[in-house]
């Protein structure tokens, strides 16, 4: 399919048509990389996509808890030099 590179202000853009925007499923956000002289867009990345599930599946199965308990006691820099 073609398009025509058209103004947008200051900048130029393309207008994606429905079609090929329902088929890859891109969101409101997207992604733009350069890949040997071609413009690739994806759908952006959610890093934290996720995490509230996995954090109450760590819970459940009593796997939430410190790794070293000694990080929770206070260190003398904690009580003597922190603004808490």
């Amino acid at each position: 399919m073609r398009a025509n590179i058209i103004r947008i202000g200051n900048s130029q853009g393309i207008r994606i048509p429905k079609v090929l925007l329902e088929q890859s499923h891109l969101g409101p956000d997207v992604e733009l990389e350069v890949e040997d002289e071609k413009i690739v867009i994806r759908s952006a990345s959610r890093p934290r996509q996720g995490w509230g599930e996995k954090f109450q599946l760590m819970a459940e199965s009593g796997d939430d808890r410190m790794i070293d308990e000694n990080l929770s006691s206070q260190t003398e820099w904690d009580k003597d030099e922190w603004e808490w």
